[in-house]
């Protein structure tokens, strides 16, 4: 059931009692504290086992807000803004004094973003300040694109879920540092980069591989991983390999690229990826979730063309099959 009037009155109560909300976006769900209460803030921490070290992102009811904020707002950050929010990219900036230390993980730099889903833009205005809200997950697995995610994996450790209904995007946002002289691609996400670049009208260099002194979510080598282990090969390779493991035992399951999905796969488990990268996208993160249910130990899948969504979608699986802790 989609958020009612009543809904939104109570995850308000409970932002100002310092509770956890689970909000709705159309990138994933986050789970949302107070953005100014430092109690509320560590219990995200807590609830997601996510180190304190790693910032969170500041969620706000519109660019008009933005100012109270951040020290200043670069003509970059104002270009990126008008263009994108409400919308999947996040900017970060200056913090400025309004921001606890907790949202930053100890950084002068904060990270903010206005949402493209109504039932956050309801919740956002009806509250009148800002929210922290990282993925609604344990830190490190698959972020949640649905309410019942969210129940599944954190049950009494959110106070109130929101239901927004699916994600429609299915991957986080884009992050762009626009704290210092030009632009930098921290992270890959809804806004591609030839979205950014057609409005700077300049290349977006990136800084994703962590070359950036600026820490943003998303750069831990482990993230966004399933139960099962993930092996990322070549396209061409999928059908072989999957044989191969299920030969020798394993309870595989397969993300089938599309140029295959047409040819029999000897697998525990089977999902056909759409052709279309947004559908991709929004579906990701609840095809490594069905894998896990369906009690797979190993998912073989190769990665699309990195070029537009495509590269968000390959920096999520590479990320997924990184080296456990």
């Amino acid at each position: 059931m989609i958020a009612s009037t009543a809904d939104i009155e109570k995850a308000v109560a409970v932002l100002r009692a310092g509770g956890l909300v689970a909000l709705p976006t159309e990138t994933v769900y986050g789970l949302a504290a107070d953005a100014e209460d430092p109690v509320a803030l560590a219990r995200i921490f807590q609830v997601k086992g996510r180190p304190p070290s790693h910032p969170l992102i500041v969620h706000i009811g519109g660019a008009d807000r933005l100012e109270g904020w951040v020290a200043e707002v670069p003509e970059a950050a104002r270009k990126l803004a008008d263009a994108f929010w409400p919308g999947p990219l996040t900017l970060v900036l200056r913090r400025s004094a309004r921001v606890p230390l907790e949202v930053t993980g100890g950084l002068e730099t904060v990270a903010v973003r206005v949402p493209a889903h109504p039932v956050a833009l309801r919740l956002l205005e009806a509250f009148g300040g800002g929210v922290a809200a990282p993925s609604a997950n344990r830190f490190g697995s698959v972020s949640p694109t649905t309410a019942a995610h969210v129940r599944a994996e954190l049950g009494d450790g959110v106070d109130f879920v929101l239901d927004g209904g699916p994600c429609t995007v299915g991957v986080e946002s884009t992050i762009v540092d626009v704290s210092g002289a030009s632009p930098v691609l921290l992270r890959p996400g809804g806004i591609t980069r030839e979205d950014l670049e057609a409005v700077l009208g300049h290349p977006v260099p990136d800084g994703a591989a962590g070359d950036s002194e600026v820490r943003v979510p998303g750069q831990h080598p482990s993230h966004y991983a399933p139960s099962a282990t993930v092996v990322l090969v070549e396209p061409e390779q999928v059908l072989a390999e999957a044989a191969v493991a299920h030969k020798q035992g394993r309870r595989v399951g397969v993300l089938v690229p599309p140029a295959y999905a047409d040819l029999p796969v000897d697998a525990h488990a089977v999902i056909a990826v759409p052709a279309s990268p947004a559908d991709y996208a929004r579906g990701l993160y609840g095809y490594l979730r069905d894998l896990d249910e369906q009690g797979c130990d190993l998912i073989i899948a190769s990665l699309p063309p990195e070029r537009g969504l495509g590269t968000a979608i390959a920096n999520r699986l590479g990320r997924a099959a990184g080296p456990r802790p």
